[in-house]
């Protein structure tokens, strides 16, 4: 098996310094200490707790064999999992390697602008891209990845850039970064992993450079950092990165990172936390959380062997964005394009159903905070949102009620002033106080055509406490 090419050998620790940008600024002193202590109190920029929803795009060579999983190359080279090997077997010669895909992944139909239109209609308000998997191929000419990058092998484009500028020049989206600390088969990673990381040539050579090479090129306000490869974040010099990336990069002011900077710092230390992949507690957490999740059930990347009950429902979509939201957790919800960079129909679809729904309900989501209950304790499946200076409250149902008549536990009701609307309907609703708490809800007559929305909708009250 080759691993990618390197540029040489590993960089020592001074070039590296030469590479970086003076540490401090002429305002003063940082703000920002290389310490969790001082990091985790940075303050999250305001933008990413109103968005509440974005897109996940996992792309790369993972989507030629784009079969089982983007793990593709792990499970089939190094845990040599039978569906994977005989999947090889079956359709390419007996010497084929996982580089040999790198030609494969042309791009040939991938449109920029078609994508940002795309995501524009989904609703989201950000987008992280995949720049490196696990794999190592990085979807721009990295000078650190020579001949496994997508200017290089494949595309010969800057996917990354055609991205960055369709969606600053053609959506209200902020642009992010998706970024693999580790790669499965470099070599300066796996003599680091084989020293117990006493030896640091791959972040040194590799991943530091790389990270600042990618924020200093394409300013992600987002940068979603994934793979410490079970080594701890001194080994990574993740701290200083942050530091740097607080204090004196281009997105310095509204860049907002994740939790995976190294083993341990999960659901504890960064930006906001994502805890695990497909996390959602359905509770209220104290710290800003994200529930990164996909809509092929199985798969992160495309799945030519994903069948149409692999993908998650539109109202199973929409019920984890409200339940996500309703307990303080932005959505980002993945597609997985094909290697020649088509959104299949499928994924096309979800997010088009989803711009439609928040077409609507979008003012029970964007910008709004969780209330004191998240949701009902009488009616199932009812889940809260506020807006405390408007003195509006959203109850959000997935059900309508056969009877007509929604019955709200959790409102404290005032008459004469308390008014109770369906989004997109608009007329005032009748509503009756409950003998203990709560309210009972009259719901319009309304035929399939003449609902607002379908698949959940959302009441905006007025005055409850």
């Amino acid at each position: 098996m080759r691993a990618p090419k390197l540029p040489g050998p590993a960089l020592p620790l001074l070039i590296l310094v030469l590479l970086l940008p003076p540490p401090g600024s002429a305002g003063g002193p940082a703000p920002f200490d290389p310490t969790w202590e001082s990091l985790d109190a940075r303050q999250l920029p305001a933008w990413f707790d109103k968005a509440k929803f974005g897109i996940f795009i996992h792309w790369g060579v993972f989507s030629v064999p784009s079969f089982g999983s983007e793990w593709f190359w792990w499970y089939w080279q190094k845990e040599k999992i039978p569906a994977y090997v005989d999947f090889m077997k079956n359709n390419y010669p007996p010497d084929f390697t996982y580089e040999d895909f790198g030609p494969l992944f042309t791009a040939k139909f991938f449109d920029a602008n078609q994508w940002a239109d795309i995501l524009q209609a989904s609703g989201a308000k950000y987008v992280v891209l995949t720049s490196k998997h696990h794999e190592g191929f990085t979807l721009w000419g990295s000078e650190y990845s020579w001949n496994w990058n997508a200017v290089d092998v494949g595309p010969k484009r800057d996917i990354i850039k055609e991205l960055a500028v369709a969606v600053r020049n053609r959506t209200d989206l902020r642009f992010g970064l998706y970024y693999s600390l580790f790669e499965w088969f470099h070599p300066l990673f796996l003599e680091d992993e084989s020293s117990l990381f006493q030896k640091r040539q791959y972040p040194v050579s590799k991943m530091l450079p790389e990270l600042y090479e990618l924020v200093n090129k394409y300013q992600p306000e987002v940068l979603w950092a994934d793979g410490d490869g079970g080594a701890p974040d001194t080994y990574w010099k993740s701290l200083d990165f942050l530091a740097w990336l607080y204090n004196e990069s281009p997105v310095r002011d509204t860049v907002v990172t994740n939790d995976r900077w190294g083993a341990g710092s999960i659901c504890k230390h960064g930006g906001y936390y994502t805890c695990s992949d497909r996390y959602n507690p359905g509770h209220l957490l104290p710290h800003k959380w994200e529930n990164c999740m996909t809509i092929d059930k199985f798969s992160w990347g495309y799945r030519r062997n994903a069948g149409i009950a692999d993908y998650l429902t539109i109202e199973e979509l929409v019920k984890q964005l409200v339940q996500t939201v309703s307990c303080g957790g932005n959505l980002l919800m993945n597609i997985g394009p094909t290697q020649d960079g088509t959104i299949s129909a499928i994924f096309k679809e979800r997010l088009k159903q989803m711009g439609i729904w928040l077409k609507v309900n979008g003012e029970a989501i964007y910008e709004t905070y969780a209330w004191r209950s998240q949701n009902d304790t009488v009616t199932p499946d009812v889940w809260y949102t506020s807006k405390p200076k408007d003195k509006l409250v959203y109850a959000m149902f997935l059900k309508w009620p056969i009877s007509g008549q929604l019955f709200l536990a959790q409102p404290k009701a005032t008459l004469g002033a308390t008014k109770v609307k369906l989004l997109g309907h608009g007329q005032p609703l009748h509503w009756t106080p409950l003998k203990e708490n709560g309210i009972k809800v009259d719901l319009p007559q309304l035929t399939i055509h003449q609902m607002p929305c379908q698949w959940g909708w959302a009441l905006a009250l007025t005055n409850v406490t």
